[in-house]
């Protein structure tokens, strides 16, 4: 039977497709790193009080980077190239959704409308690594090689998405609603349209890697894209809706920093 559980244990089993999964992980989570430490270099004055938390959040991207690193090394493992089809970051940009990195190579501060944007792109991306990370937990919180390293990350992914909707929410009530609201349901849309490119990309190294049957890899290819099915009729919703978090993830970014844990 198929199920996300078994899917992730036989990834987690065979050194080859553990290795390319963890090397895609770590691979997003630095260029994530990269992105908010420049983002919070350049953001502009009338914005200034938000560069800490920005700080903060690519912090723990980096911290995620080296999780998934400590991971393979754990095992006796390299990291290796990530197959540019299952780049999930480098083909939102190439749709121009978020601020393009060429724009965060130069020494120009950022606009308020660019800082807008940065948010409502966290706030969709935060949600499907929310989602994705409390599937883990799920099925994986006790189990002894990866356990420990998903329940931190799972952990800072719903403080980061925390985060996105407190400062959208007062952004908001501050005059930029529509254009938040526009960039929201924008980026939702080519965010859905990536991640089954994606998954459907992985799916099949890792199919090749693993030496699924065909019927077996159809069948994967056809939950994905149903569920592309299922948020294009109106699951996208999801990520472009704002609400107040809960008490215990107020000002989730304006703490201190939590180490990366020992593995």
């Amino acid at each position: 039977m198929l199920s996300a559980h078994s899917l992730f244990q036989e990834m987690v089993d065979d050194d080859r497709a553990y290795r390319l999964f963890c090397s895609i992980a770590a691979s997003g989570e630095a260029q994530g790193g990269w992105e908010n430490g420049r983002i919070a270099a350049l953001v502009p004055d009338s914005m200034r009080a938000l560069a800490p938390k920005i700080t903060r959040h690519g912090a723990d991207e980096d911290k995620h980077g080296r999780i998934f690193r400590a991971l393979l090394k754990k095992r006796g493992l390299e990291p290796v190239e990530v197959p540019p089809e299952t780049d999930y970051t480098a083909l939102l940009e190439r749709q121009g959704i978020g601020l393009a990195h060429d724009k965060l190579r130069r020494d120009e501060p950022l606009t308020e409308q660019d800082v807008l944007v940065y948010l409502a792109h966290s706030r969709v991306t935060e949600q499907r690594a929310s989602d994705q990370m409390d599937m883990l937990k799920k099925h994986f919180a006790d189990d002894p090689d990866v356990g420990k390293a998903v329940k931190v990350i799972s952990n800072d992914e719903d403080n980061h998405l925390a985060y996105c909707h407190e400062e959208l929410l007062r952004l908001a009530a501050e005059g930029h609603g529509r254009f938040i609201l526009d960039a929201l349901v924008d980026c939702a849309r080519a965010e859905m349209r990536t991640y089954r490119t994606v998954s459907l990309a992985v799916m099949d190294h890792m199919g090749r890697i693993l030496g699924w049957p065909a019927p077996k890899a159809a069948a994967l290819a056809a939950g994905i894209n149903a569920m592309y099915a299922f948020e294009r009729l109106g699951g996208w919703r999801r990520m472009t809706r704002l609400a107040q978090p809960a008490p215990e993830r107020r000002d989730a970014l304006g703490g201190r920093e939590i180490a990366a844990p020992a593995l």
